[in-house]
């Protein structure tokens, strides 16, 4: 498909339109979450374990992506599992670790909330060219490891006393 012409648009306006993209997309999430009876922070993880798939994370992956410590990440298991989202499955290769599996009607109960809104965006990105999506992902690709970039870099900051 050719691109279409699109108006031009100064650094400043990209950002303007991304902070508005990020605050509708977190005021999204907290309307999922509450529906889900959730908190966000445990859709946020409970999205990470859909995201894994058939490769089941550990609490210490979650914790790794979710950027909280051991601790917290095995109280968002528990919030999860108490919930009936997820179950908490031996690890083949070490049964002294146990890893982290979706609950299926968890899965369609998330689906079923999000699948409208995914399927809005996938008209939205039917839109844009062939070049233009692998623009696309590609920036949000790059701000988004600039971001997990600057979240290590504030918490370095703070572990310091800076």
């Amino acid at each position: 498909m050719p691109a279409k012409s699109r108006p031009s648009a100064t650094p400043a306006q990209a950002l303007s339109a991304m902070d508005s993209l990020v605050a509708a997309h977190l005021l999204g999430r907290h309307e999922m979450a509450q529906r889900l009876g959730l908190s966000i922070t445990d859709l946020l993880c409970f999205a990470y374990v859909l995201e894994a798939g058939e490769d089941l994370l550990t609490a210490g992956d979650i914790a790794e992506r979710a950027h909280v410590t051991t601790g917290g990440a095995t109280g968002i298991l528990n919030r999860l599992e108490r919930a009936g989202y997820v179950n908490r499955v031996p690890d083949p290769a070490d049964r002294r670790r146990v890893r982290v599996a979706a609950v299926p009607d968890a899965v369609t109960r998330v689906v079923a909330l999000s699948e409208p809104h995914y399927a809005r965006l996938t008209d939205l990105f039917a839109d844009y060219s062939a070049d233009e999506l692998a623009a696309i992902t590609d920036w949000f690709t790059r701000a988004t490891a600039m971001a997990h970039s600057y979240i290590e870099e504030l918490r370095d900051r703070d572990a310091k006393g800076e």
